[in-house]
């Protein structure tokens, strides 16, 4: 048979002269029950009556959070009017339970912001660009660095991871790499063959599909197809390992994460490009091809012949030689954006964003670039 509860209650006891207040605490404080609330305890101290509040809980019966509510929510009442609380009349255990909740820091408000003057968001934006391109710059020079330990024969990172690197950068892209190149070179071979049709000049379509394909269009679809496959592949993997802390793992048994898992994906699109730019030329002078034979009626050795005439050696180097420097874009935006990845899956999502948007933009930086080139040396 449970014992009976007493009912708890509060009496104070005010000292004018001393300008202080006692509280005799009595009775069962406990969640379940009808306590007294911090409102009745201030009802019964008039305003200005005291400096001083003390508590005295030799009555107290049975107690649990209905206690530290109400003494909580006194502390922080008399902090607000300025009244000194004396707690060295708490119970241990009341003790104890306050100390323990200091000494969690309080939640930093994520609604504060800096103030959103014009001058804030230049120097705020000028901020993070120039921390950016500080990031970029050392990125940049641990990777030259592994590459050079690669040089010398000290890498790191196994080969087999390396040989499936490969793997996913080749022959896994062939047929996306394959489709996107063969559909650009029905385009332009349609397109082209509309517009030369009026003038009767139907086999220069061969010539256009051919050179456009070896200097310019195999390389830049290629690359822009592994961008958003395999870059965004690249930043994704890291990412997520950041999330996991696989990284920081790595770092914690002395071995680097750039040389172990940038440097053999850089290398691997490095190697890779070239070919895909080959693979990709070839497929897409077969679109050509087809819109040829079966549209304007060629016969298959006149269309292959005009093609050969009209490209040279030039035409495809100066493709492969844009494919090499793509590879290195797409390889680096990809990892820089994963490894420096935050912690969060949202994270994860805005550097596989981030990897996309840059590699593109900086594929056709570096094709304009190398156009202004070319031009300059005749090629």
């Amino acid at each position: 048979m449970q014992a009976e509860q007493i009912k708890a209650t509060i009496k104070v006891v005010s000292d004018k002269e001393a300008e202080q207040a006692m509280v005799n605490v009595s009775g069962d404080w406990l969640l379940k029950t009808h306590c007294p609330r911090c409102s009745d305890l201030w009802n019964l101290i008039p305003d200005g009556s005291s400096k001083c509040l003390k508590f005295n809980f030799s009555k107290l019966g049975k107690w649990d959070t209905g206690l530290m509510v109400f003494l909580i929510g006194c502390m922080e009442y008399a902090e607000k009017k300025n009244i000194l609380l004396d707690e060295s009349t708490f119970p241990d255990g009341v003790c104890k339970l306050l100390e323990l909740s200091r000494a969690v820091p309080e939640k930093e408000s994520t609604s504060k912001s800096e103030p959103d003057g014009f001058l804030n968001n230049i120097g705020r934006n000028t901020r993070e660009i120039l921390e950016g391109i500080r990031h970029f710059l050392s990125f940049t020079g641990e990777v030259a660095l592994g590459i050079g330990r690669v040089l010398t024969g000290k890498k790191i990172f196994r080969g087999v991871d390396f040989l499936t690197i490969l793997y996913q950068c080749s022959v896994s892209a062939l047929p996306i790499v394959g489709l996107i190149s063969l559909l650009s070179g029905l385009t332009m071979a349609f397109v082209g063959a509309v517009q030369l049709q009026k003038f009767g000049a139907e086999i220069f379509v061969a010539d256009l599909v051919g050179l456009a394909m070896v200097r310019e269009m195999g390389a830049l679809m290629a690359a822009i197809v592994m961008t958003g496959r395999t870059g965004a592949s690249f930043a994704a993997q890291l990412g997520n390992m950041r999330v996991s802390e696989e990284i920081d793992a790595y770092k914690t048994m002395g071995i680097r994460p750039v040389d172990f898992l940038v440097v053999p994906r850089l290398l691997a699109l490095i190697l890779v490009m070239p070919m895909l730019c080959m693979y990709a030329n070839l497929i897409g002078i077969i679109g050509g091809y087809l819109v040829g034979v079966l549209m304007l009626d060629m016969s298959p050795h006149q269309y292959l012949t005009q093609t050969i005439n009209a490209m040279s050696l030039k035409d495809l180097f100066s493709g492969e030689m844009k494919s090499f420097f793509f590879g290195m874009v797409v390889a680096v935006s990809g990892c820089f954006y994963g490894i420096n990845c935050g912690q969060s899956s949202v994270a994860v999502g805005q550097s596989v964003t981030r990897s996309v948007v840059t590699g593109i933009t900086f594929i056709i930086v570096v094709d304009a670039i190398f156009a202004v080139v070319f031009h300059i040396l005749g090629i």
